[in-house]
C-alpha cells in the first residue's frame, strides 16, 4: 500500500509541476488562528500530497507495530507447518525404505507438528507400524481411519493387507468385499476378490467380477475379453470329464464362447473343437480351428485338426494339414506343419524341401527332432542320429512340450487355469504349467533304431535294395520308436521272401480329439 501511495504522489507531483510550468501557477491562501499563508496553487497541491503521503506512512507504521505479535505467531505456525511437512515426507520415505523404527519416530513427530494434515499423519502412523512389524498397532491405526468417510477406503485396504500378513484370508476377503461395495473404481479390491475366486476355482463368480469391472471401467475392454475367454475355457475344462449329456452341452457352450471371443486363445479353440467333434459337428470344429490358425498358429491346433478325421488315408490327411498351413504360410508353425504334412504323406523329398524353408533361428529340440525324422525318411540314418544328438542339448519349446504325453492338449489343474487366466488377461500370452514344472511331456526327439541291429527293418531293406520305411501319419508309435518319433509302417516284403513285420492297422493315436485325465 505504501508503494502505491508513493507512486500516486510522484504522478500527482509531476502533474502539478506541468501545470506550474505552463505559466499559470494560480494562487492559494490559508487563514488559521491568526496565521495567513499565501502560496501558489501548485505549491499548495504538493504540500497536500506530501501531507497525505506522510499520514499514510505513519498509519501503516502504527499498524505494523500493532500487528507484530500476530506476525510472529504466523511465522511460528509456518515454521511448524514446514517441519511437519518435512517429518511427513521423511516418514513416508522411511516406510518406503523399510525402516520401521525411524518411520514410527517421524510419525510421532509429525503428529505433534502437522496438525493441519491429520489424515496423512494417520496413514503414516499405520504404515510405520506395518513397516515395524507391529500388526496390532497397524490394525488399530487402520480401524481408527474407518471413522472418517474420506479415509475409510484407505483403512479397509490397510486392514486387508494386515489380515493377509497375518494369514487370515477370510477376513481380508471381507474387507475387500466391503471396499468393492463402497467404491466402484477400487481396482485393488476387485483384484483381491478375483484372485480369491480363481483360487477357489469359482469360474462363474470370476466371470461376474470381470463383467462388473468392465462396466465400472476398472479394466480395459481388451483385458476383460481375454479374462472372459480364459475363464470360459476353464469352465469348459471343469465340465469336460462328465458323462452327463447336459453337462457336456454346457461345456461345449462355454468352450465355443471362448473360441469366438478370442480365436487366438488356443486352449478354448482346442476344447471347443474337441467337444464339437465328439458331438458329431466336425465341420464346425474344422472352421473354428481354421479361424484360430489364421489368428495365431499353435501346435495343439494342428494336432486337434489332424484328429478330426480318423478314417482318411495318410495322403489325404497330409493334404488337409497342408491346406491348414497355407492359411497363414508365413508363420513359423505353418512352415513346421508343411514338413510334418509331407512326412505324414510319405513324401520324403517334399519334406526335405519344406525343411529347407524353415526360418533360421536358434535350434530347439523340436526342430532337431523334425530334421532327424526328415533325414531318416530320406535314408540318411547317420544324419538323423546327428540331429538327435544335437537336439538332446537344445532347449525345448513350451508350446510343444506342454502337451500331455498321451496327447491331450492343455491338461491343466485348477491352479494352472487360475494362473493362465491372470497371465493371459494381462499379457495376452499363454503360460505352460506342465513345461514349467518339468513334468513328463511329449518327447520331441525320435528314438532311432540301433545302427548295429541287423534285424531292424530299415537296415534289412537297405541291404536287400528294397524301399526304405515310409513315415506314416501317426508319429510316435511303432517298434523301437518312442513318442514323437517314427511309426514304422510295414516295409515292402524283401526279395528274400522273409516275413514283413505286421502292424495293428486299428491302432491310432489321439493327441487332441478326446478327453483324458490330467497328468
Amino acid at each position: 500500500m505504501i508503494r502505491a501511495a508513493i507512486v500516486f504522489f510522484l504522478v500527482a507531483a509531476l502533474a502539478v509541476a506541468v501545470v506550474a510550468l505552463t505559466g499559470e501557477p494560480g494562487a492559494a491562501s490559508l487563514d488559521w488562528m491568526g496565521w495567513r499563508v499565501e502560496m501558489t496553487a501548485a505549491a499548495a497541491a504538493l504540500l497536500t500530497l506530501f501531507a497525505a503521503l506522510l499520514a499514510t506512512i505513519l498509519w501503516r507504521g502504527l499498524l505494523w507495530v500493532v500487528e507484530a505479535p500476530k506476525r510472529a505467531a504466523r511465522a511460528r505456525a509456518e515454521a511448524k507447518r514446514k517441519q511437519g511437512v518435512e517429518a511427513l515426507s521423511r516418514g513416508f520415505l522411511a516406510v518406503a525404505a523399510g525402516d520401521g523404527s525411524e518411520a514410527r519416530r517421524l510419525a510421532q513427530k509429525a503428529s505433534e507438528l502437522a496438525e493441519d494434515a491429520p489424515a496423512l499423519v494417520r496413514v503414516l502412523a499405520a504404515q510405520a507400524a506395518e513397516a515395524a512389524g507391529d500388526h496390532v498397532a497397524a490394525r488399530q491405526a487402520y480401524n481408527a481411519m474407518l471413522g472418517f468417510p474420506e479415509m475409510r477406503l484407505a483403512g479397509l485396504r490397510g486392514l486387508m493387507q494386515t489380515a493377509l500378513a497375518e494369514g487370515d484370508k477370510a477376513l481380508a476377503l471381507r474387507h475387500a468385499e466391503t471396499a468393492y461395495g463402497l467404491a466402484k473404481t477400487a481396482r485393488w479390491a476387485w483384484r483381491a476378490l478375483l484372485e480369491a475366486r480363481l483360487e477357489a476355482g469359482d469360474w462363474n463368480a470370476a466371470l461376474e467380477l470381470v463383467r462388473g469391472a468392465l462396466e465400472r471401467k476398472i479394466v480395459p475392454p481388451l483385458v476383460a475379453e481375454r479374462a472372459r475367454a480364459a475363464l470360459l475355457a476353464a469352465s469348459a475344462a471343469g465340465l469336460e470329464e462328465s458323462d452327463d449329456p447336459k453337462v457336456l452341452a454346457q461345456a461345449l457352450d462355454f468352450a465355443t464362447q471362448a473360441a469366438r471371443l478370442k480365436p487366438e486363445f488356443a486352449p478354448g479353440v482346442v476344447m471347443a473343437a474337441r467337444l464339437q467333434a465328439a458331438d458329431g459337428k466336425a465341420a464346425k470344429a474344422s472352421a473354428l480351428i481354421e479361424a484360430a490358425w489364421k489368428q495365431a498358429p499353435h501346435p495343439a491346433l494342428w494336432l486337434a485338426y489332424r484328429d478330426l478325421k480318423t478314417s482318411e488315408t495318410p495322403k489325404l490327411r497330409a493334404a488337409r494339414l497342408a491346406a491348414l498351413a497355407n492359411l497363414k504360410p508365413e508363420a513359423r508353425e505353418s512352415r513346421l506343419l508343411k514338413v510334418e504334412s509331407a512326412l505324414i504323406g510319405g513324401d520324403p523329398l517334399a519334406a526335405r524341401a519344406a525343411a529347407r524353408l524353415l526360418p533360421e533361428e536358434a535350434l530347439t529340440a523340436r526342430v532337431a527332432g523334425l530334421m532327424a525324422r526328415v533325414a531318416y525318411a530320406n535314408g540318411e540314418a547317420d544324419e538323423a542320429r546327428a540331429w538327435v544328438a544335437r537336439g538332446a542339448a537344445a532347449p525345448q519349446e513350451p508350446d510343444w512340450s506342454d502337451l500331455d504325453p498321451e496327447g491331450r492338449a492343455f491338461a491343466y489343474a485348477r491352479d494352472d487355469w487360475a494362473r493362465l487366466t491372470v497371465s493371459y488377461a494381462e499379457t495376452g500370452e499363454l503360460i505352460h504349467p506342465r513345461f514349467e514344472r518339468r513334468e513328463r511331456t511329449m518327447s520331441e526327439l525320435p528314438q532311432l533304431p540301433s545302427a548295429y541291429a541287423e534285424s531292424t527293418p530299415f537296415v534289412r531293406a537297405a541291404e536287400t535294395g528294397g524301399a526304405l520305411m515310409p513315415i506314416p501319419d501317426d508319429p510316435g508309435i511303432g517298434p523301437g520308436i518312442g513318442p514323437g518319433g517314427f511309426d514304422a509302417a510295414p516295409p515292402p516284403e524283401p526279395e528274400t521272401g522273409g516275413p514283413a513285420p505286421r502292424r495293428n492297422a486299428g491302432s491310432r493315436r489321439r493327441l487332441a480329439s478326446g478327453p483324458r485325465a490330467a497328468k
